[in-house]
């Protein structure tokens, strides 16, 4: 068993290209989430090599070094909190990350800060004000909605947040409706 840790696998549709790609190697995929692919057996240097080249033509790498493994389970655990599961964001991100990565939040919070620059902090919020984006596009829920989805404490405080990243009120964004979305491997 091996497991291949892939940067910018953070969509379902990016699990289906690295899917195909690793298909048409001849590996066996044993399981496939965000960011992560497990194989039955492990691949050898020239089978690696020749996945690492195929995934970078569709723009994904492959990750060797551990910290940059954990950068990246950190991160497909907060874009799979935020955009892929139902439920209102109402669980305490320290807590969360810790427990699904198995590491104490300050190293992640030091090592996260270190290697990319921001917080993680200042990344969940990216996600979220992504997120909205695509509900205001959408234009199924209210703001009101939105604001509770996503666990702002108000719609006013959800508007600042995203006036402060975007430089737009949500409504204005509503209005202009552009591709002013992000890739989420580009937040």
């Amino acid at each position: 068993m091996s497991v291949l840790f892939i940067k910018n696998m953070v969509c379902n549709r990016c699990v289906l290209m690295v899917q195909k790609e690793i298909e048409m190697m001849g590996l066996t995929i044993k399981a496939i989430k965000l960011g992560e692919v497990e194989l039955d057996a492990e691949p050898s240097a020239k089978e690696k090599e020749a996945l690492h080249e195929a995934l970078v033509t569709l723009g994904f790498y492959l990750i060797d070094d551990k910290k940059s493994q954990l950068i990246t389970r950190i991160k497909t655990a907060i874009v799979e909190l935020v955009h892929y599961q139902n439920n209102d964001l109402k669980v305490n991100l320290s807590d969360y990350l810790s427990r699904e990565l198995g590491h104490d939040y300050n190293y992640l919070s030091n090592l996260f800060s270190e290697v990319e620059g921001k917080t993680i902090e200042k990344y969940f919020i990216a996600q979220k004000i992504e997120k909205i984006k695509e509900l205001l596009v959408y234009d199924e829920l209210s703001l009101s909605e939105i604001a509770a989805q996503l666990n702002y404490s108000s719609v006013a405080y959800l508007s600042n947040q995203f006036k402060k990243v975007t430089g737009l009120t949500p409504s204005y964004f509503k209005k202009i409706r552009e591709k002013k979305r992000k890739p989420l491997d580009e937040v």
